[in-house]
């Protein structure tokens, strides 16, 4: 049974999704890093014969949706993140997951792509288990998932420069020195700042939360457009819609300010 490792920080204002700041304010920015977060939750408890496990940067007594993120999270081993940097971060959290359920495979997500859907994610997991390591291309050149057959090939990750627009490339050299066979997952956008957001949430038009009426979200700038948006609406199924809920409330906000 594969461990499906989600890596995330708590929602606190101030302290997550600052890039989206401005146009939102951090508190704006803390309830879509929420929003995202319980979306990418869903999924993975949506996802069968796996095992979840959350390696948690901060508090959730802190966090926005603190009550609802407490329950998404019943029955998961939540784990604090431990390390001075991200890469860091990332390769204890694997090694204490591997240290926790020996022998098993991971794949680790974050919680910046609340577009991901069930059909993606299970997928994913069973590509894992027919190669060494599977890695998703992020559109900012970095990567939103990873997965290890062993997890302990992830203490690579301490020396791959993070947050760059080359850090996918440099961890799928990183891993193919280690003589693993990495074969890629589909390409998917981060949400790292507020055109993203506007991106992302146009991916989630087609579920239950649906961008209101005679909105032109696409006249806006800078909004990323090009071959990348139909490789990532390809095969989509209907989200769960929080995070659109709240990229939309938030955009809403601030027009009315502005025509205010």
């Amino acid at each position: 049974m594969t461990i499906l490792l989600v890596v995330a920080k708590a929602p606190v204002p101030g302290a997550v999704k600052t890039r989206l700041c401005p146009p939102a304010s951090p508190l704006q920015a803390a309830r879509i890093a929420a929003a995202s977060l319980l979306d990418t939750l869903d999924t993975v408890r949506a996802t069968p014969g796996v095992t979840p496990v959350l390696a948690l940067d901060g508090r959730l007594a802190d966090a926005e949706e603190s009550s609802e993120l407490t329950a998404a999270l019943t029955g998961w081993r939540i784990m604090p993140q431990r390390g001075t940097d991200l890469g860091d971060r990332l390769a204890n959290a694997h090694a204490d997951v591997a240290a926790a359920h020996p022998g098993r495979p991971v794949l680790q997500i974050g919680m910046d792509t609340p577009q991901l859907t069930l059909t993606q994610l299970d997928a994913a997991v069973h590509r894992l288990a027919l190669t060494d390591a599977v890695l998703g291309p992020a559109v900012d050149g970095g990567w939103w998932a990873l997965g290890l057959r062993d997890p302990r090939h992830a203490g690579a990750l301490r020396a791959v420069p993070m947050s760059t627009a080359r850090t996918g490339r440099w961890t799928r050299t990183a891993l193919r020195g280690q003589g693993l066979r990495v074969d890629p997952l589909p390409l998917l956008r981060d949400v790292d700042n507020w055109a993203d957001a506007l991106a992302v949430a146009l991916l989630t038009t087609e579920g239950p939360t649906a961008w209101p009426a005679g909105t032109k979200v696409r006249s806006e700038r800078p909004i990323p457009a090009g071959p990348h948006d139909a490789r990532e609406r390809r095969g989509a199924v209907a989200p769960r819609g929080r995070f659109a809920s709240q990229v939309v409330a938030v955009r809403s906000s601030l027009l009315s300010g502005i025509q205010r």
